[in-house]
């Protein structure tokens, strides 16, 4: 709805799909924020030795980086009308994401082989919880991205269909709010692995 230059879709801060966003994002960032000062007590209260990260954390980094850079080429493809890149696009994000899942539970393999497990001790019990709701966070993602993907199939079959899809504001609102969400996904995952990464090194 537009009336002298205001369009509801694109101001981010009153239209409800905005507000809704903005409270999931503070409430899963103060969820995190808490588990890992909970973990820091913990640790200091108890004098607990930190754990050091696998490697493929870090490489899951990059996967995650891939998947936003993904998601702004999808968002650039749909302002330019760009059916095919847009398409492709949406696989590759979605292709990435599965394959971060993939590797961490390669990352958590690792772990185990280590006989490092989740009862091993508190330590091991915030690194296993702390990672695994962001691997959450990661699946809750991964539907809407699906739906968009079958949406722009179905739709986009010829010239009328493809305009009327491109020229919708609604799926312009939803789609940039998708990208700020994988944006956050990967900046929450940057956080942790810092996060433990500077916990090992002051052990």
């Amino acid at each position: 709805m537009k009336q002298d230059g205001y369009n509801e879709y694109d101001n981010f801060s009153f239209h409800p799909y905005n507000v809704l966003l903005i409270l999931v994002l503070m409430g899963v960032s103060a969820l995190f924020l808490a588990f890992t000062a909970a973990f820091v007590y913990t640790r200091v209260q108890n004098d607990l030795p930190p754990l050091r990260l696998p490697a493929i954390f870090l490489f899951n980094t990059l996967i995650l980086l891939g998947g936003s850079a993904s998601m702004v080429r999808a968002k650039r493809a749909y302002q330019h009308d760009n059916t095919a890149v847009y398409q492709r696009s949406l696989w590759i994000t979605i292709g990435l994401s599965l394959l971060f899942l993939v590797m961490q539970f390669a990352g958590w393999q690792q772990l185990f082989r280590q006989n490092i497990f989740l009862t091993s001790g508190n330590s091991a019990s915030y690194l296993y919880v702390i990672s695994g709701l962001h691997f959450a966070h990661v699946i809750a993602g991964l539907p809407f991205l699906a739906l968009f993907l079958q949406t722009a199939r179905r739709r986009m079959k010829e010239p009328v269909s493809v305009l009327v899809y491109f020229s919708d504001p609604e799926k312009r609102l939803k789609l940039r709010l998708l990208t700020i969400y994988w944006h956050f996904l990967d900046g929450l995952w940057i956080y942790l692995v810092l996060f433990f990464w500077v916990n090992y090194l002051f052990r």
